[in-house]
């Protein structure tokens, strides 16, 4: 078994329709089925993108001092993917909805240059595939020839003690910076709009799916942004942790993601501040961070 904590959550059983009970005649005809429609994917094109990968390394060892080190890596836009994390429409939290909408913008912006150099774009806006089902993005996802993990794809992984201490920021009372807070019940039912889904662009909330099609596709490196940094940026399937194990090229783009933490609590400092240390917990112990902009040009 692996050492690292991981939970798979069980698989919801669909119940298939009833069929009328009566005999066919015995002169009917199934009539078979119309092929798929073909679902073309994303053509590969030349180009390398040039990131600045900052992480962070420790000065001697054991001294648990750690210092930010910058290095430049190429990717080839062809064999990378941009999987943004649950951005959805709305959230219970009036400030994170707040810096959510303030975000769109910017991503769409990094978003759109990324995929004109022919970076594959994955919308993944957890608990809202209904929405998407009947359209091309949802489709290429879900067509993608199945491949075996080399671990197991977990439905969340949680923090892994051996590899990583407890997050910086402490959520356990209340994750959300509201003077008051309402319930917290489910606001979204899709991604937020102002982010583009087009093209080739592909919608999976699936870990098993993003990893079939990332095999399928040749696809070998992954920046990941979107929301909470310190919860779904993580633990999702198909977020950082789980996206390490699997062997990706992982970075997270640490100017278009925001954690969930409330100022009011452990260790008081501001939102912005708690942002940044959920940054550097994962580029000491997970993947680097880039710069947005860093997927906006490309280089032959």
């Amino acid at each position: 078994m692996p050492r690292w904590i991981c939970t798979v959550l069980p698989a919801v059983l669909l119940a298939s329709g009833c069929a009328d009970s009566s005999p066919a005649p015995a002169t009917a005809v199934d009539t078979p089925k119309p092929p798929e429609e073909a679902i073309a994917n994303r053509p590969k094109v030349p180009g390398k993108l040039r990131l600045a990968a900052r992480s962070r390394k420790e000065t001697a060892p054991g001294s648990k001092q750690f210092q930010p080190a910058e290095r430049v890596v190429e990717w080839a836009a062809a064999e990378t993917a941009v999987i943004i994390c649950d951005m959805w429409d709305d959230i219970y939290c009036k400030s994170s909805a707040q810096r959510i909408g303030v975000m769109v913008p910017r991503m769409n912006e990094v978003i759109t240059h990324a995929r004109s150099n022919g970076v594959m774009i994955i919308h993944a806006p957890s608990d809202t595939m209904t929405m998407y089902a009947d359209t091309p993005y949802r489709k290429r996802m879900a067509r993608a020839k199945p491949a075996k993990p080399p671990v197991e794809i977990a439905g969340w992984c949680y923090r892994d003690p051996d590899r990583e201490p407890e997050l910086p920021l402490d959520t356990s009372k209340c994750p959300c910076d509201d003077p008051v807070v309402g319930a917290i019940v489910r606001k979204y039912s899709r991604e937020h709009p102002g982010l583009d889904i087009t093209g080739f662009d592909g919608v999976s909330d699936s870990g098993p799916e993003v990893y079939n099609f990332c095999t399928q596709e040749g696809i070998k490196n992954i920046a990941v942004m979107g929301v909470h940094t310190n919860m779904c940026v993580l633990g999702r399937s198909f977020a950082i942790r789980q996206l390490v194990r699997l062997g990706f090229n992982v970075v997270l783009v640490r100017d278009l993601t925001d954690a969930m933490y409330d100022p009011r609590q452990p260790p008081f400092v501001s939102h912005a501040r708690g942002t940044e240390l959920v940054v550097e917990h994962i580029e000491t112990y997970w993947c680097p961070s880039i710069l947005g902009a860093d997927l906006t040009k490309a280089v032959p």
